[in-house]
């Protein structure tokens, strides 16, 4: 297992496009709300959203459309330049967007586009744009990527608005190469069938567990047990909450850091690490990504504190 001594994560790493690139596709997909309607009901809209998410009411803070697009106009853009920065830090989970012929992913929590985003950015640079002029090039250097996003919350609208942005300003013609497909369901409720977890080779949980054990204890602690039970060997498995206090979780009548239960969980007990079902391979207890001031966003853009675990399945 590798330690993170990173303090920070860098504004840009060169395996992404740039913060700009980022900011842009939403200043594009979301140009209606940003720019053309009445500025005081988006603003309304953020407020109301962000409300509802210091309350942890959820629910309430995505249950209508003018509430999902707000969201996705004022946090996403921040949390997909942040995200596409860690996703290009950690080595395995670049491999798997850039390296791999034939990868899928699956981003539980992942309706709001932060996540989707992030990994199509690192995904168009490495497509070879030449391949297409040449039959034996483009057999050798096909590329295929499916990203399953699963969220409670509708936000099928806001995907195929993203999707088709990225379409045409990042993958052209290479848009076929990347799948994208939205399941709207609890994911503490989907069957086998529906969330394929041995074809997985990578699950995002960015800014989820919390939720999740929040909402339904008992029902979360059996997902990752069943995590456990039918991720194939190698798939990773990475987990982002926020740094501190507001990670902690009661069981009981005391409190715990949240990672310390994931990691009981996954590992084992301590001690007893050797007999769980995956191994801790990179972990941060708190690490900051702070964007560029010179962005250019017509909303505030935020620096974001959190912790990462990275497992791979044994």
């Amino acid at each position: 297992m590798t330690k993170d001594t990173s303090k920070t994560l860098p504004a840009h790493h060169a395996c992404s496009l740039s913060p700009q690139d980022i900011v842009d596709l939403f200043k594009i997909t979301f140009d209606q709300e940003l720019y053309r309607d009445e500025q005081q009901i988006l603003s309304d809209s953020i407020q109301n959203v962000k409300a509802e998410l210091y309350n942890r009411n959820y629910a309430a803070a995505f249950d209508s459309t003018t509430k999902r697009t707000a969201y996705c106009c004022r946090w996403s853009p921040s949390r997909a330049i942040a995200y596409a920065s860690l996703f290009s830090h950690l080595e395995g989970v670049r491999e798997v967007i850039q390296k791999g012929t034939d990868s899928e992913v699956l981003c539980i929590g992942g309706g709001a586009g932060g996540e989707l985003v992030s990994i199509v950015s690192m995904f168009a640079p490495s497509i070879d744009f030449t391949a297409k002029y040449s039959t034996v090039q483009r057999e050798t250097t096909a590329k295929n990527l499916r990203i399953n996003l699963v969220d409670i919350a509708d936000w099928s609208l806001e995907i195929q608005r993203i999707t088709k942005t990225m379409d045409k300003a990042w993958l052209f013609d290479h848009s076929s190469d990347v799948q994208i497909k939205f399941i709207n369901q609890n994911i503490l409720k989907m069957g086998p069938e529906d969330l394929r977890l041995p074809s997985m080779n990578l699950i995002t949980l960015l800014f989820t567990t919390n939720e999740l054990f929040l909402a339904e204890k008992a029902a979360s602690i059996r997902f990752f047990q069943k995590l456990s039970q039918e991720c194939s060997s190698g798939c990773l498995l990475l987990i982002v909450e926020s740094a501190g206090s507001y990670s902690h979780i009661t069981v009981g009548t005391k409190k715990f850091p949240i990672q310390f239960l994931i990691d009981t969980l996954l590992l084992g007990k301590r001690g007893q690490e050797s007999q769980g079902a995956w191994d801790l391979i990179q972990e941060h207890d708190s690490l900051w990504y702070r964007g560029k001031d010179e962005i250019d966003y017509p909303l505030k853009v935020e620096n974001m504190r959190f912790f990462y675990r990275l497992y791979r399945k044994k």
